[in-house]
């Protein structure tokens, strides 16, 4: 796939291994002190020299040999032969260095189960990846959906490469054909289907209209001077745009060179890039809020419990919200107004204080007196820590709207749905509710321009304070 996405994959099998290789030190030892012979031995702590030794001989070997260089999931093939290659020449080199050191005092037994642990380790790690990848990748991040533009041979050269990573989420939309239209449908014996054929002049309604995550250029070189309007409209959206030629259109996006397989692409993208801090985002988003819902399940039990006893309704507000890339989900709110609070809303638009599409009004006359205070503090907002842990959402990121609003939002603004939503932003250090609509845009675009890890974690520690206070919520 993408050499970006290699890179991360590799990394994360290399530690993946890193770590059973650990495992299956401490499971040698077991076996060889209390399973297979009585005869005593030394105490594991003895060994921590040993087992550094040991692993870091597997991961160089693994570096070494190329296995974490192009990691294919789909070849069942390599589940066997990338871990037994390992095991083989490491084991060697193992029982070599201790030969050569005379370093007889190490159970030869035991370095034997260590090799055999760790053989069996990789391959099961391997085949849990494989059957458990796409099941996983539904359930948390979807399928990243690419739209092709071109019909040329690299075009189906790239179609193709793309129906055979489906396992890894990548996924073909469609298809748009630069000149006229002949047919409905882009079909090749290469591919294992068809898929829809669309004029280019069809390209904003579907970016607009479907959840289109990137959009792959593979047209002649006469065709791409006609495109530059197509290649604004993506950058304008915040859609991540990869062309396959050397043109270079006269945009402000981050600009790098990738390769699907061995075809090189330019890569323009005005949202953060680099897949393995996104990763390590979400690792801590699901830390943090697996942590809080834990640690505060007490106060959440007691505002449930309130919320039924001061007003009749549910206890939770469910709404449907856009998130990354224009994806619907459900929110997750405490109850603060009555029930048919959505019934009365059309009556009170005169009261919007807000402009631009967002409707607030900071004393709204539907809210419950629990629910008034409830949101002066954000407890309200306590259960979307379920929509941080399933995904949909993260702890710092523009804040999800609803897809009546996305609907009136202009193209430039358009591209804070290319960023994880989330429970707080830079709007919220600036006044939050307070704050004009363009302004509240303009600050989600600069969060993220500007994001790092260490912003997100600036954000949070800034936010504290603002949430304890009640400053600027309504």
């Amino acid at each position: 796939m993408f050499s970006r996405h290699n890179r991360m994959m590799g990394f994360l099998y290399l530690l993946a291994d890193t770590l059973l290789g650990l495992l299956s030190f401490a499971v040698a030892h077991w076996l060889r002190s209390d399973v297979v012979t009585p005869r005593p031995l030394y105490p594991l702590i003895y060994y921590f020299w040993i087992v550094p030794l040991a692993v870091g001989l597997w991961v160089t070997v693994g570096v070494a040999t190329g296995i974490y260089r192009e990691i294919e999931e789909e070849n069942f093939r390599r589940i066997f032969t990338d871990p037994l290659q390992v095991f083989l020449i490491s084991t060697t080199l193992l029982f070599a260095l201790t030969y050569a050191f005379k370093w007889f005092f190490i159970s030869r037994l035991l370095l034997g189960f260590y090799a055999a642990a760790n053989l069996v380790a990789m391959v099961l790690f391997r085949w849990v990846a494989r059957r458990l990848g796409d099941p996983l990748r539904r359930s948390f991040g979807g399928y990243r959906e690419f739209l092709l533009v071109g019909d040329t041979p690299e075009a189906v050269e790239i179609a193709r490469t793309l129906e055979a990573n489906e396992s890894r989420g990548a996924r073909l939309f469609g298809v748009i054909r630069v000149g006229a239209l002949e047919e409905n449908e882009f079909r090749y014996p290469q591919l294992r289907r068809s898929y829809p054929l669309y004029p280019i002049r069809a390209l904003p309604e579907l970016i607009r209209r479907h959840v289109i995550d990137e959009v792959i250029f593979a047209v002649s070189k006469e065709d791409l001077e006609r495109l530059e309007e197509a290649f604004l409209l993506c950058e304008q959206e915040g859609v991540k745009t990869r062309v396959l030629l050397s043109f270079f259109p006269h945009v402000i996006s981050r600009v790098y060179l990738e390769r699907l397989r061995d075809m090189p692409l330019l890569t323009f993208t005005t949202t953060p890039a680099s897949e393995s801090l996104l990763l390590l985002k979400r690792a801590f988003d699901f830390t943090l809020a697996l942590l809080l819902l834990v640690v505060l399940s007490p106060l959440l039990a007691i505002l449930a419990v309130l919320i039924k006893l001061t007003s009749d309704g549910p206890i939770l507000y469910r709404q449907t919200r856009c998130g990354l890339g224009g994806r619907k989900f459900t929110v997750y709110k405490f109850r603060s107004m009555r029930a048919d609070a959505d019934l009365h809303r059309e009556e009170l638009e005169a009261l919007n204080e807000m402009d631009g599409p967002v409707f607030k009004i900071s004393r709204d006359p539907r809210c419950t007196t629990l629910g008034r205070w409830m949101r002066k503090f954000s407890l309200d907002e306590l259960p979307q820590l379920v929509n941080v842990l399933k995904g949909d959402m993260s702890f710092v990121g523009p804040r999800p709207p609803l897809p009546e609003e996305v609907e009136h939002y202009e193209p430039w603004q358009r591209r804070r749905l290319r960023m994880v939503p989330g429970l707080t932003c830079l709007w919220a250090l600036e006044g939050r509710n307070r704050l004009s609509f363009r302004r509240w845009m303009e600050l989600d675009l600069e969060y993220i321009d500007r994001w790092s890890p260490l912003l997100d974690l600036k954000i949070i520690l800034k936010t504290i304070p603002v949430v304890v206070l009640g400053r600027g919520a309504s």
